[in-house]
């Protein structure tokens, strides 16, 4: 991976400059290459990792695993992409195993994800089955840790 894409997926929030000191390039090749990179769609966005906890956002976040009938000429896709548009879906993905979707939703309650998976997902023709596990709390989310008061532990190694 170019080490620019490294940088702005670690430290998002890097001024020009500072990438440019990091990556040895000038800051105009820098912002010539962000440009590009959104341009071709390999940056698609930028985000904050919030702590739900602490912004009073908490709402519920739920798994869903979904197992459906591939389309004739479309396979996964076009059923992915119906799922994907909902505004409850925060990721979908197609898997390998038990499952062929799985979908990450976002509700203010449980009956609002159950509604979710009720009247919306299990409608779809092609889906089959669905299971919903609900999350309960987060440790780590995008490479970042929510345990920053307990002090970091190593981990032992045994043989």
């Amino acid at each position: 991976m170019d080490p620019l894409l490294q940088l702005l997926k670690e430290k998002g929030r890097a001024t020009t400059a500072e990438l440019s000191r990091l990556t040895g390039k000038s800051e105009k090749e820098v912002e010539a290459a962000i440009r590009t990179y959104e341009a071709e769609r390999v940056i698609l966005g930028y985000q904050a990792v919030l702590d739900p906890d602490k912004t009073g956002n908490g709402g519920v976040r739920a798994v869903i695993e979904a197992r459906i009938t591939p389309e004739r000429d479309g396979g996964f896709d076009r059923i992915a992409a119906r799922v994907a548009r909902y505004p409850e879906v925060v990721s979908c993905q197609l898997m390998s195993g038990g499952y062929d979707l799985l979908i990450v939703v976002e509700g203010k309650d449980l009956r609002q994800v159950a509604s979710f998976v009720a009247e919306k997902l299990s409608t779809i023709q092609g889906v089959i089955s669905t299971a919903t596990h609900f999350q309960l709390k987060t440790y780590k989310e995008a490479g970042v840790l929510f345990l920053a008061d307990e002090k970091a532990e190593r981990l032992s190694v045994s043989p």
